[in-house]
């Protein structure tokens, strides 16, 4: 990933909402959300949250596809792999040894684990 690409991601994030509409996306992977909902979950007006999904997509976080009369969003999980690869590409000047927290870190939350979307 290119410096303008990581700093496109981050400002994308910068913002509570767009942040919020990401972590509730990931959490819903791989169906998605459509907008309308994205919206109600989060109380944020339907215009509002288009604005903000707009801003995500341009960054390349969430990609939609419309399903009849909505739109249905969805993380992109390989945006997410290539933004953490991006901060820790130079990590631990070759000690392996120092990442292995970090690495630990991301274990937990890629076990599989049962989860209920109602």
């Amino acid at each position: 990933m290119e410096q303008n690409a990581a700093i496109d991601v981050f400002s994308a994030l910068s913002q509570a909402t767009r942040l919020e509409t990401f972590r509730l996306l990931m959490e819903y992977e791989p169906d998605g959300l459509p907008a309308g909902e994205i919206a109600r979950r989060l109380g944020v007006p339907q215009n509002t949250m288009s604005s903000h999904l707009a801003v995500l997509a341009r960054a390349g976080l969430v990609e939609s596809e419309r399903h009849s009369r909505s739109i249905v969003y969805r993380a992109v999980v390989e945006r997410v792999r290539e933004i953490a690869s991006f901060l820790v590409q130079d990590c631990c000047g070759g000690r392996p040894e120092l990442c292995e927290p970090l690495v630990a870190e991301f274990t937990p939350c890629c076990s599989p684990k049962e989860t209920s979307h109602v």
